[in-house]
């Protein structure tokens, strides 16, 4: 029976229709819009990629938009679309598959053939396969490791986090996963997974009742197979914190990242009171965090210093909260951007020339003194109105286009809600600050948490031995700056340098040896 809930704001509708069990689809009409944008949600992320076949999911996304149908190749296809400035693309990540198409109302016949030959006839040719695979070796290979110690510290944390589940290996693999992949595990994985029962259609602007039913009669001609997904995975308990350091050449500095498990998602609806404490302690990008303030605008140690409740994709290029990569499993983190390591200090400073660690210890240790203090004193009444207020307008910036509303619909629906977004502006509204200090308390803690560091092999030994030890870590700044601390930066610190981790175990890992 078909079942239709609607909900009616401005001059969008938004309809979420159960056209069979099979077959969700997701409507934001918006008849005064000349774009139609679809999108196309598999459940089915990097979580069914087959054991020593890692990748395989983002291997066959990537082939299906960056190959052809049965009757255009790739190049054929992007002459035909490029005058009607039409786009497609597709993202792969732990949970989920999505394809997105974007075109003016006017071609949308003239480019729905290529939508239907993609996702229903991709052509699969070798030499497309060829160059996706040799392009996808490469990152796991290489441009990982040497484009961004940011990204790769993240990645590797989230390895440390979920090793020995499906949520372990990167999105993109593992250099022996990727090596492994055939055509044949192409079009088997394609036939197996991408399929119309596990599907749910996304599609926005001023599209007609007649194209959606064209739309989804079409997308029904997908394998029928109902396809087994892994289920329960949860990130690894840490006991006490656990910390591994990769060593590698001539990194400029020591890129951080903690993390911990946290038992709570968007499904949930303490996630709004944990939303104004995160974003007290650090919202992404914003300078007016605790973690900002403290490390970066008060001591200059580095570009910026942040707090996640989710993972945040793609976090050195994304302003705002990306859609489209809903999980199920998660964790609580903090991103320390690279501070400097002692190498690069004693190059520019004579007067510390006498050091050997840098600036990561002493970071590490005044992030998770943030966090301990937020959680034992909590948020004033003062800090959460100025912060609650900020949340509500904030958030209705993740939904500035058509694309993004539908990408936060999908997610909604996949978390079991109806709208994010609106969900949690109405959650906000009614907060209290006892119920953040709360949220904080029964959610978060220092005690236990892994921490992945990318430095210098100059530095990792040294700071590896530090850590274990919980030597005091005094701040190491040069003579100017450190005769114009004020006394309370000065007292600070000295706090600062002696705070005690938990830190239970220290590992050192060579960088040819990760991702494998």
């Amino acid at each position: 029976m078909k079942k239709i809930i609607i909900a009616i704001f401005s001059t969008c509708f938004l309809l979420i229709s159960y056209v069979s069990m099979s077959q969700q689809v997701i409507e934001l009409k918006q008849p005064l819009s000349n774009k139609i944008i679809i999108k196309l949600m598999f459940r089915n992320g990097s979580v069914t990629d087959p054991v020593g076949k890692e990748g395989l999911t983002e291997a066959v996304a990537d082939l299906i938009a960056e190959g052809g149908t049965k009757t255009m190749t790739n190049r054929q296809i992007r002459e035909f679309i490029f005058p009607m400035a039409a786009n497609y693309s597709s993202s792969v990540d732990k949970e989920v598959t999505i394809f997105t198409f974007t075109v003016h109302k006017d071609f949308l016949q003239k480019f729905y053939p290529v939508v239907k030959g993609l996702i229903l006839t991709p052509s699969f040719k070798e030499e497309d396969f060829t160059r996706i695979k040799s392009n996808q070796q490469n990152y796991v290979d290489e441009i990982i490791r040497a484009s961004s110690d940011e990204d790769y510290s993240k990645l590797a944390l989230e390895d440390l986090l979920f090793r020995g589940t499906r949520y372990q290996h990167m999105v993109s693999g593992t250099s022996a996963g990727v090596a492994a992949i055939t055509l044949d595990d192409i079009k088997a994985h394609y036939k197996n997974f991408f399929t119309k029962n596990n599907l749910t259609i996304g599609i926005a602007g001023g599209y007609t009742p007649d194209f959606l039913a064209q739309l989804k009669n079409d997308m029904a001609q997908l394998p029928a197979t109902t396809p087994t997904l892994p289920t329960g995975i949860k990130a690894n308990t840490p006991n006490g914190i656990e910390v591994e350091i990769i060593s590698k050449p001539d990194a400029l500095g020591s890129a951080i990242f903690t993390g911990a498990p946290l038992a709570i998602t968007r499904s949930g609806n303490d996630f709004a009171a944990l939303m104004v404490a995160n974003s007290y302690l650090g919202e992404h990008r914003k300078s007016y965090g605790k973690l900002y303030d403290k490390i970066r605008s008060t001591r200059s140690m580095n570009y910026g210093d942040y707090s996640y409740i989710e993972w945040y994709d793609n976090g050195g290029g994304n302003m705002l909260p990306q859609s489209g990569v809903p999980r199920l499993s998660n964790y609580f983190s903090m991103w320390i951007r690279p501070v400097q390591i002692a190498e690069g200090l004693k190059k520019q400073y004579e007067e510390l020339s006498d050091i050997e660690i840098g600036h990561a210890q002493f970071a590490l240790r005044l992030a998770v003194r943030e966090l301990d203090n937020l959680i034992n004193k909590g948020l004033s009444q003062k800090d959460f109105e100025v912060t609650r207020q900020f949340l509500r307008s904030y958030i209705k910036l993740y939904i500035q286009t058509p694309e993004s509303q539908l990408g936060f619909l999908l997610d909604s629906k996949y978390y079991g809600r109806k709208d994010y977004i609106k969900e949690m502006d109405a959650l906000l509204a009614k907060l209290t600050v006892d119920d953040v200090n709360r949220a904080v308390k029964k959610y978060l803690q220092t005690q236990n948490m892994f921490i992945t560091i990318v430095t210098d092999d100059s530095e990792a030994g040294p700071l590896a031995r530090a850590l274990e030890k919980n030597t005091p870590s005094p701040m190491s700044y040069s003579n100017l700056v450190r005769e114009g601390l004020p006394k309370a930066v000065v007292d600070e610190d000295a706090e600062i340098a002696k705070y005690k981790l938990n830190v239970k175990k220290v590992k050192v890992v060579d960088t040819k040896d990760t991702f494998k």
